[in-house]
């Protein structure tokens, strides 16, 4: 089955594929004339009556014949074979990779949730390159050895049918030990792989919590982690290479068996008079020719057993599941052709979500209508489904009951990329790649123009801490932006979000983490990009919420109290409650000269 799909990413390329195994067809058929060429000269030319320098003048002629075929036209044979088959493995690779990230990016957070990071890396990049071998020993070597099998047959049975037939008498034995050997090494192979995975997933990890590991002094107790799962790795390693090492003792046994007996055979034939010397020697030679494909063929079998292996766990990773899915005939949010934006009305309608089919309900009939432009702030207490609640409306998960709907349409009817396209979002730990800050902030429109990008940043407040950097806009940040600041990375962020020029934006506790100034300048970045445009907060700090046109208060899953700042002060509700406390603390905190 996995053979059968991966064909079909081959199939594109036939002609280059058969053009090849032409190619090498000939490649390996000129060799095939040399031990002619030897039984020529050890049975005709040497004992013929001819004066010795006819005998020098034939064996110069037949050598210069000999050596044209083997430099002027076997080399650049050989140098077109050899280009197109790694030319035709590394494109059909290079279709499957592209493929598998744009799987990837349909792939819902419920999988990136329950799946380490390095594993997915292992199918992308180690499965699919051993599949690699799958095309070039497969569907090329494995033929062309074939065919210098089948020719090499076709001339020993000419020669001597009885000596042919005891050099393939062992050809039984050998396929019963391929078959049998090889279907249990398909799956110590798929363990052996699903063991690098799974190292390289703990790797992964470690790599990118090394400032945990460091700061917590686990670097005893890490390696030992990893020495772990190394030795996990290590015993199936060893396991397959053990029945590896079983399987090449066995049928090289096997094929070193054929030599013996034609040596018997045939020298007691020479030795009666009934072969010449000759023909033993061409014949042996052809055994040569008949048996180094054969053993190729083994070392081919381990190959196309381990690129077999790698292709169905490259297919089982394809084969994952899409949870968030355009619905037949979605279409387009409509915009206003003035502007390009959407009127950005959003409602929650009777909206309920659990993240597991059987797991516990974290929103509970939601009911929530946001007016176009209006700025609406969403708290509570860490659990109480604020960023459940935010996370569907972009539909990174779809909602268990009720709908969400923007500008009366429901999200579930409108085309992904063209709905989350109209939202852009500002986190507490936004992702910013180790590219420049050019082309981070050009995520947010790819298409934009240099004069876009830099009114962008400016906007955000942006444009002079870039400008100061080693290379301006063209100085590569680092992973996850590292070599920037956390008021910084916020910028660049937000600088992001104004090249997107949304009709809604979200902002998940965008200044939570940061230091007073930062969080003053970025404040002002955020009071410009909310103007005229729905802004959804969720925030812990109250006193950044306080202007919000609506404050909505969570619960348990649950929208406990709703209203502006003050109407909710004077309810003396939850609302309040979270208030006193923050202000206590905040107050707490000033008498102490802690705060200013």
């Amino acid at each position: 089955m996995s053979i059968r799909r991966y064909l079909s990413y081959v199939l594109p390329y036939w002609k280059q594929i058969a053009g090849t195994i032409l190619v090498g067809v000939v490649k390996f058929s000129i060799p095939l004339l040399l031990p002619l060429l030897i039984k020529y000269v050890i049975d005709d030319l040497l004992p013929s009556p001819l004066p010795q320098g006819e005998k020098l003048t034939k064996l110069f002629w037949l050598m210069a014949g000999a050596f044209f075929l083997f430099t002027v036209v076997r080399a650049p044979v050989e140098y077109i074979r050899q280009y197109y088959a790694q030319w035709v493995s590394s494109r059909i690779l290079f279709d499957i990779r592209n493929h598998l990230f744009s799987h990837l990016q349909r792939l819902s957070m419920r999988y990136y949730n329950n799946t380490k990071t390095g594993e997915v890396i292992s199918r992308v990049i180690n499965d699919v390159e051993s599949t690699k071998s799958f095309v070039e020993t497969g569907l090329m070597n494995l033929w062309l050895d074939s065919i210098t099998i089948a020719l090499s047959l076709g001339i020993m049975f000419y020669m001597d049918v009885e000596l042919t037939i005891v050099a393939i008498i062992v050809f039984p034995l050998y396929s019963f030990s391929v078959k049998y050997f090889y279907k249990r090494l398909r799956q110590l192979t798929r363990e052996r792989s699903a063991a690098l995975a799974r190292l390289q997933g703990h790797l992964y990890e470690r790599v990118n919590g090394m400032p945990l590991i460091r700061s917590f002094a686990l670097e005893e107790h890490e390696s030992k982690q990893f020495a772990k799962e190394n030795n996990h790795f290590l015993s199936k390693a060893l396991a397959h290479t053990r029945w590896n090492a079983k399987t090449f003792s066995v049928v090289n046994t096997v094929t070193d068996i054929a030599p013996l007996l034609v040596i018997s055979y045939a020298g007691y034939q020479v030795i009666g008079g009934l072969m010449s010397v000759g023909t033993l020697v061409a014949f042996y030679a052809y055994l040569d020719r008949l048996y180094v494909p054969l053993r190729r063929l083994v070392n081919s079998s381990t190959v196309l057993t381990q690129a077999i292996a790698s292709m169905d766990r490259m297919f089982e990773f394809m084969d994952e599941s899409y949870d968030i899915v355009d619905r037949p005939g979605a279409r387009e949010l409509p915009v206003d052709p003035v502007t390009k934006r959407i009127r950005g009305e959003v409602r929650f309608e009777n909206v309920s979500f659990r993240y597991r089919e059987e797991g516990p309900l974290v929103l509970d009939g939601i009911n929530l209508t946001i007016e176009p432009g209006e700025t609406v702030a969403i708290v509570g207490m860490s659990g109480g489904g604020k960023s459940s609640l935010i996370s569907l409306l972009p539909r990174f998960w779809d909602v268990t009951e009720g709908r969400i709907t923007i500008d009366g349409i429901d999200v579930r009817d409108v085309k992904q990329r063209s709905l989350r396209s109209h939202i852009g979002m500002v986190q507490q730990d936004n992702i910013l790649f180790s590219e420049s800050a050019r082309v981070n902030i050009m995520m947010g429109n790819p298409d934009a123009d240099e004069e876009a990008v830099i009114r962008a940043a400016k906007a955000a407040n942006a444009h002079d801490f870039i400008s100061e950097l080693p290379d301006g806009y063209d100085t590569e940040i680092g992973e996850r932006g590292v070599k920037l600041s956390g008021g910084q990375k916020q910028r660049v962020a937000i600088a992001r979000v104004f090249l997107r020029d949304p009709g809604i934006l979200i902002l998940d506790e965008a200044t939570s983490a940061l230091d007073l100034e930062s969080e003053h300048m970025i404040q002002e970045s955020l009071a410009l990009l909310t103007k005229d445009r729905t802004t959804i907060i969720v925030a812990h700090r109250l006193s950044t919420i306080t202007h919000a046109d609506k404050i909505v208060v969570m619960k348990e899953g649950r929208i406990v109290e709703q209203g502006r700042h003050e109407e909710l002060l004077e309810r003396k509700g939850v609302y309040h409650s979270l208030w006193s406390v923050q202000d206590l603390g905040s107050a707490t905190l000033q008498e102490q000269g802690l705060a200013d």
